[in-house]
């Protein structure tokens, strides 16, 4: 399944791609790329794993606190 998830406060395309190799770890998560100009963090999961999304969003807040997923 795919996603598109709006990013607040996300102020440097270095935060950007930290946020994109730290969300491509977690399980159940195929793909993740960080568009810094869009503001967006777009997903390709597996739906049939419960708690992805989740953890994304907690693994995000981890990293970055300042940073609002929203959608999520």
């Amino acid at each position: 399944m795919k996603k598109v998830i709006k990013l607040e406060n996300l102020d440097c395309a270095n935060c950007g791609m930290l946020l994109e190799r730290t969300v491509a770890k977690v399980d159940g998560i195929m793909s993740a790329t960080v568009n810094f100009m869009a503001q967006k963090l777009i997903i390709e999961y597996d739906d049939s794993k419960d708690g992805v999304l989740e953890n994304v969003k907690n693994s995000a807040k981890r990293i970055l606190p300042d940073v609002t997923l929203l959608g999520l």
